[in-house]
């Protein structure tokens, strides 16, 4: 895990960025394998949530397709938002999964990767590597994040849970809370004799 998922400071600030991670980038969502067979299974009852337009790009692509590399994400409409975001009425995108989940119509709040943002997973070869992505249209969650004094591994506490489990958390928590601060201080080196 890299050490800015501990010492950097988020929150989101959907007021100020109207959901932008939901439209920004060149494809949509990552998605985990274990993640298409859901949404092949809760379309029918997320698709009263949808736009017009992310239904017709559903119907054409699939509630998944593959970005350049191969990896699997969730389609966009024109290059630009994922099929799965909506606007409400102030024009904050926000995922039509996730209101059908907050209305009780389905038991999964979300693709995990959307859950955990800004972390980023990186498999290896034996782990998974947690990385924080600095994105500029994320600003007003790192200036909200550094007012309110909420690093992102709090932050993000309930997506950690949903991931990796309440045992490790805690474990996490436990590290990154008795981890000597690094000294805001160089070192003074001693004066040189003469």
């Amino acid at each position: 895990m890299s050490d800015d998922v501990a010492e950097k400071e988020f929150v989101c600030n959907l007021e100020k960025c109207k959901g932008a991670c939901c439209v920004e980038g060149d494809f949509g969502a990552p998605l985990l394998e274990e993640e298409l067979a859901i949404l092949e299974e809760i379309y029918p009852k997320v698709k009263k949530y949808l736009s017009p337009e992310g239904i017709k790009e559903i119907e054409k692509q699939g509630t998944h397709t593959k970005d350049d590399d191969g990896d699997l994400v969730t389609p966009v409409i024109d290059g630009r938002e994922c099929v799965y975001a909506i606007y409400d009425k102030k024009g904050i995108l926000k995922c039509g999964i996730e209101e059908a989940y907050n209305d009780g119509k389905i038991a999964w709040k979300k693709p995990i990767s959307c859950h955990l943002y800004p972390i980023r997973v990186s498999k290896k070869k034996d782990f998974e590597a947690l990385n924080y992505h600095k994105w500029h249209i994320c600003s007003p969650a790192c200036a909200l994040g550094k007012e309110l004094q909420v690093p992102v591994y709090k932050f993000l506490k309930a997506p950690l849970i949903r991931k990796y489990g309440e045992a490790w958390y805690g474990e996490l928590v436990t590290a990154i809370e008795t981890k000597p601060k690094k000294s805001a201080e160089p070192k003074k080196k001693p004066a040189k004799k003469a």
